[in-house]
């Protein structure tokens, strides 16, 4: 089950679109839906669980919490809607095309992909680029 769900008046457009997505991710990186949950809100809401759940006091666009049982998904993705407002504005994207750019990211965390090294990043790039352009593709 995938829920989307907010603490401001956001709503994400497309849902049906995306959860049929973001389904065809996990199968494509051989693992299984059990239960994923997207909050939508403010930079103060996700500054606070970065500073409460990984004592970063830093803004950040998202946050994702893994609870994954084998190959089977279980997650917390929490994204702000400002950060990414913001991002689509540095990188001259869409803010709809930079929200989608950041929920697949979590996703493929959720994946068992990491960013923390160059390496890392550029991979987490290429996977990203890749389901963005199925998204496109997608009905």
């Amino acid at each position: 089950m995938i829920s989307f769900n907010n603490t401001t008046t956001f709503d994400i457009p497309n849902k049906t679109k995306i959860k049929k997505w973001l389904c065809a991710i996990l199968t494509e990186e051989s693992f299984s839906l059990g239960e994923l949950n997207f909050l939508f809100c403010d930079d103060h809401h996700l500054h606070q669980l970065n500073v409460e759940f990984l004592d970063h006091n830093t803004l950040t666009d998202i946050l994702t919490f893994e609870y994954n049982v084998g190959q089977e998904v279980y997650g917390d993705i929490c994204i702000s809607v400002d950060r990414v407002v913001e991002n689509a504005k540095d990188f001259n994207t869409s803010a709809l095309n930079e929200l989608h750019r950041v929920m697949v990211h979590g996703v493929l965390h959720l994946c068992g992909y990491k960013d923390s090294t160059e390496q890392q990043k550029q991979q987490m790039r290429q996977k990203e680029d890749h389901y963005l352009y199925q998204f496109e593709l997608f009905r």
